[in-house]
């Protein structure tokens, strides 16, 4: 059953993907907010799909601790559910997130056109310096605009349990723009898989986290950062009946 589930998720996800962005296009003329408006839409069905096809429900822990305004939001990144959520999650009437995510992604055809004109930022992670230039500059005009940013501080996704190494742009970003810097946890990983085609019923839990002191040094956000979000996720992860 549960792979049939599965099967029937995939085929709507990613077709159903695909036919929302070519039916967006028409929204790269219009106001910024109707486009927003129909991309949150799109990851609120997304989220249901997940809850009444595979019995996945969505549990969010802590939004309150997300400041009104430009902030920079720290979140852990297990499973492409990730990069879906966060369009959803703040109250409307609060501008809708930008994603940093790879210069790749731009090339999806539709779907890359709708992504820029939502105004994320695109990071070659090949340019090195560069890059990481680039997102800082493009990163202090999304804050400054009033829009929180969301940045996957390891850079890829991972497996629950698994550690690698933070990349460090979101210590450049958040010390250029001295926006507050929230973390946020999840335990993703254990339903919908990094690389897995089944998705298996259970919860889906976002924690997130106090914002970290301001003011911190490099390393010393950096330290804080990875503890805060490691040590929250893998409470989540103890929380699924699959750990206990």
């Amino acid at each position: 059953m549960t792979f049939l589930r599965s099967v029937l998720f995939n085929a709507l996800f990613l077709g159903g993907t695909a036919v929302v962005a070519v039916f967006g296009l028409p929204l790269l003329l219009a106001p910024p907010a109707w486009l927003m408006g129909y991309v949150r839409a799109w990851a609120q069905g997304v989220v249901a799909l997940l809850r009444v096809i595979c019995g996945i429900r969505l549990e969010v822990t802590g939004l309150e601790n997300i400041p009104p305004g430009g902030a920079i939001i720290a979140a852990k990144h297990q499973s492409a559910f990730d990069t879906v959520v966060w369009l959803m999650l703040l109250p409307a009437g609060r501008p809708m997130p930008v994603y940093v995510l790879k210069k790749e992604l731009l090339s999806i055809p539709a779907w890359g056109l709708l992504a820029r004109r939502c105004g994320h930022i695109a990071v070659d992670r090949k340019a090195g310096a560069q890059a990481l230039r680039g997102m800082v500059r493009a990163g202090q005009a999304v804050l400054a605009a009033g829009r929180p940013i969301v940045i996957f501080p390891e850079g890829t996704r991972t497996a629950p349990g698994e550690r690698i190494p933070y990349q460090p742009g979101v210590a450049a970003l958040a010390l250029a723009t001295q926006a507050p810097v929230v973390p946020a946890a999840t335990d993703s990983g254990l339903t919908w898989g990094r690389r897995a085609f089944h998705k298996r019923p259970g919860v889906i839990r976002v924690s997130v986290l106090p914002p970290l002191p301001s003011g911190l040094p490099r390393a010393a956000l950096m330290k804080a950062l990875e503890s805060a979000i490691e040590t929250e996720s893998d409470r989540l992860a103890r929380m699924s009946p699959s750990c206990g």
